[in-house]
């Protein structure tokens, strides 16, 4: 759940809320009382190593190359045209 705080808090605390940020919180910053922005925490990438990968997905289907394309160009086309599949002009 995110804190909320103000502008001139962010200002005068910005140590305090840094290490919070550092620690996994989050806030909403307010100006005037109106949310203006949101701090969040950044994801650091953790490596993995290739062969704990591949333990993963020992066991895991195959997968039909040619039928993933063709599913993933339907989808695709249907997000970039919502309108024209909606009124039949595919």
């Amino acid at each position: 759940m995110s804190q909320t705080i103000t502008q001139l808090e962010l200002r005068n605390d910005s140590g305090e809320i840094m290490r919070r940020l550092d620690n996994g919180e989050t806030y909403v910053v307010t100006r005037r009382g109106v949310p203006v922005g949101e701090l969040i925490p950044f994801r650091r990438r953790q490596f993995v190593r290739l062969e704990q990968v591949r333990a993963e997905f020992v066991g895991a289907a195959r997968l039909d190359r040619a039928q993933f394309r063709a599913d993933l160009d339907r989808h695709v086309d249907r997000m970039r045209h919502p309108v024209a599949e909606t009124l039949g002009e595919d």
